[in-house]
């Protein structure tokens, strides 16, 4: 996945925060307002960033973690982060030291349902989603709907009523930090397109009063400006539309004419918000469908655990298996790639065993090289074949030399695609390369060359 190693790789530390202990109406928040918004992938690392955070010590894991937990891929992982952050869930931070990075999340409380529902960007964002009808009904269902009976008295005693103040020992000073409450923010929303002072110039004290327009926050101006694709010239209608008799200019019929007019001049459908932060994958140049890098795109994106199971026919994998694809991961720093390139080379070369000191010698060599790509490990592995046979016959019981009776096993990629020297010569069809090997095999010759 090297088009991410900027961003994010699964060696990558990370610790989370949480200010203080989120309640089971946060929860509720969460699942039913925004979970619509973010999606099962975002919503299902959330939960798991907060059940880690409720532990008693703040722990540090890699990225790895988070991907056998949700068992995705490192795409879709750092795209769920970025939908909590966009959201106002999640707050990130990145501290470097030398090559290596370390990240802090910081898990931010919902919106209360009175504010997801004042905000018009979330608000609209759901009614999108879930329809007229869910929305109505989750409305009601947070809604108050206890009112106070007029035949009751207040009772209540203050402070003062109960306690009174006396000297007696020493007067504690101190001054100290302590956790509170995180308030939530919500959404992240920056617009610095939007021109204030167009809208202001063109709206006269006499018609709109300057008064009215400043009790209406320039934030929700811009996000009801960006939700409905208005210019300054559409908002100063709008704001003419919203003024009451008394010439002011309350929030929510602001939200109302700015809805009313995006009816009028639009369409009647509401408005919908799609990502246009997309991972690009890797490109696929024209020589993918060739036999030697046919695995690259597949090997940069899928789980060293997705591997495994491929490699035992769809079973779960062993847990030693697990444990030393981890160990490639976090102890020799290999990329993702380069990890699942070493684990189906050994496997089909091992006669299905992944020896843990024969695969990490392999590890140790490859990091020594530096490799971050399967194609670059794919290559090294055609060209140090012999000394990885070498290394593997190491040990084991000398055996009596006879015929081989069937080509030895090597990854479809090991047999990389020779290029014809001359442009002229027509290429090589498949029975005349079948009949080689055949030939090859009558001689003794295995897959190394070697009789």
């Amino acid at each position: 996945m090297a088009y991410l190693y900027k961003e994010l790789q699964p060696i990558d530390a990370y610790t989370i925060m949480l200010a203080h202990p989120f309640t089971d109406y946060d929860r509720q928040l969460v699942t039913l307002f925004y979970q619509p918004l973010i999606g099962r992938d975002a919503m299902s690392l959330f939960m798991t960033l907060w059940a880690d955070a409720e532990q008693q010590e703040n722990l540090v894991y890699n990225h790895y973690h988070l991907m056998n937990i949700l068992t995705m891929p490192l795409g879709p992982v750092f795209e769920a982060r970025i939908s909590l952050e966009a959201i106002g869930l999640l707050r990130t931070s990145r501290k470097k030291s030398g090559d290596a990075r370390e990240f802090l999340y910081e898990l931010l409380p919902p919106l209360d349902a009175k504010a997801f529902f004042a905000d018009p960007l979330l608000s609209t964002f759901l009614f999108s989603k879930i329809g007229e009808q869910s929305y109505r009904g989750l409305r009601a269902r947070f809604s108050l709907d206890l009112k106070r009976d007029n035949d009751f008295e207040d009772v209540s005693r203050t402070f003062l009523d109960v306690y009174t103040p006396i000297q007696k020992g020493t007067i504690i000073d101190e001054v100290a930090d302590f956790k509170g409450r995180t308030e939530s923010l919500g959404v992240p929303f920056v617009q610095t397109d939007f021109d204030f002072d167009l809208l202001q110039s063109g709206l006269s004290e006499q018609m709109v009063p300057q008064a009215a327009l400043s009790t209406v926050s320039k934030a929700m101006i811009a996000k009801l400006a960006f939700l409905y694709t208005l210019n300054p010239l559409d908002m100063q209608k709008v704001v003419i539309m919203a003024l009451d008799e008394d010439l002011k200019l309350p929030e929510e019929r602001l939200r109302k004419a700015a809805s009313e007019f995006y009816k009028m001049n639009v369409t009647k459908q509401p408005p919908q918000l799609q990502k246009v932060f997309v991972q690009e994958p890797p490109k696929q140049s024209a020589e993918l469908k060739s036999r030697g890098d046919a695995n690259a795109y597949y090997l940069e994106n899928t789980s060293p655990i997705e591997i495994l199971r491929e490699l035992r026919g769809g079973k779960e994998p062993l847990s030693v298996d697990v444990e030393l694809a981890e160990r490639l991961v976090n102890t020799y720093e290999l990329s993702y790639g380069v990890v699942n390139t070493l684990l189906q080379y050994v496997y089909l070369r091992n006669d299905g065993k992944l020896t843990n000191k024969y695969v990490e010698r392999i590890a140790s060599h490859w990091a020594n090289k530096e490799l971050e790509t399967a194609e670059a490990a794919m290559e090294l592995a055609r060209q140090e074949h012999d000394k990885y046979t070498k290394w593997k016959n190491e040990g084991q019981k000398p055996a009596v030399q006879r015929k081989p009776t069937r080509e030895e096993k090597v990854p479809d990629w090991f047999y990389k695609k020779e290029q014809p020297q001359d442009k002229k010569e027509p290429k090589k069809s498949v029975a005349v390369d079948e009949e080689r090997r055949r030939l090859l095999k009558e001689l003794g010759v295995t897959g190394n060359g070697v009789e």
